[in-house]
């Protein structure tokens, strides 16, 4: 039977992963998934895709609900929630409210990523930000995550890449490097890519898309550095579908019946996972 392995949350977007053994899931994703991120002047984001280096600072949730920063070199920041969304947030097109950080939070980036205008904010409202209409539903929303409210993968498909890579002279790869929130042991390989619905321990989940991979896949998460063309040159000759590099499925939960509030249940490590339906190949673009 097919099982939860692995659940990892990203407090803020593009920096290291949080690996909880449980975690509650709200519409929007993982609770305190990618609610902050850097962003230039304009709101746009910045990723690892601009600064590999991202990789290497670590945030923990603080107890003022607020964040704790490490950089690589071990010196730490607390950086308050702002409370009034004032500015504007931008991740692929997609425009927001934002509330920025706190001016001491400002200059600690700025000056351990040598960029004098970039800014921390915060998604105070997960509302404010809807997933695309092509792929979701009207009201569904997603947090500062790329475009859906959870990732996952598998490692089957993960091995299967991993032998493509081995055999063409390459080594294999941890899954840190897809960025997941979700990793499912005991299917078969690339068999998510026709998931329409599952159920993961009490919850369910529409499958909406495959997710096609960018230059992040290349950067090392705990190095924070770029390392070759791999794994996306493999999966641009092996995996490419509506021109897009394909691994890993988007995910949008279901609010269960009877539920009301934010909390739509908790995922567990080992909780079960169960196809619900399956169909043709879901899109990558």
């Amino acid at each position: 039977m097919p099982a939860l392995l692995e659940l990892h949350r990203y407090p803020v977007k593009s920096l290291y992963r949080l690996s909880p053994r449980e975690a509650v899931v709200e519409p929007w994703g993982l609770h305190g998934d990618r609610r902050w991120m850097l962003a230039r002047p304009s709101g746009l984001a910045i990723t690892q895709r601009d600064l590999p280096a991202l990789a290497g600072f670590r945030p923990e949730p603080a107890a003022d609900g607020g964040l704790l920063i490490t950089d690589p070199d071990g010196a730490t920041l607390h950086v308050p929630v702002p409370r009034t969304p004032s500015v504007r947030g931008e991740v692929f097109g997609w425009a927001f409210a934002a509330a920025e950080a706190d001016e001491k939070a400002q200059l600690w980036f700025r000056e351990r990523l040598g960029d004098p205008e970039l800014r921390l904010l915060h998604l105070a409202d997960p509302r404010a930000r809807p997933v695309d209409p092509a792929f979701g539903e009207p009201g569904e929303t997603v947090s500062m995550a790329d475009g859906y409210p959870l990732l996952a993968v598998t490692t089957a498909s993960l091995a299967a890449l991993n032998d493509w890579l081995v055999a063409g002279g390459g080594e294999a790869l941890p899954v840190s490097r897809f960025r997941p929130n979700v990793v499912i042991d005991g299917t078969e390989p690339w068999e998510e890519d026709h998931w329409r619905r599952l159920r993961i321990g009490e919850l369910t989940f529409r499958a909406v898309k495959l997710c096609g991979r960018c230059v992040v896949t290349t950067i090392d998460q705990e190095a924070g550095e770029r390392r070759g063309a791999e794994p996306l040159r493999t999966l641009q000759k092996r995996r490419r579908f509506d021109k897009k590099a394909a691994f890993g499925v988007n995910l949008i939960p279901e609010r269960p019946d009877g539920v009301t509030g934010d909390a739509l249940g908790t995922l567990r490590l080992g909780d079960e996972v169960t196809v619900l339906s399956r169909g043709e190949r879901l899109p990558a673009a």
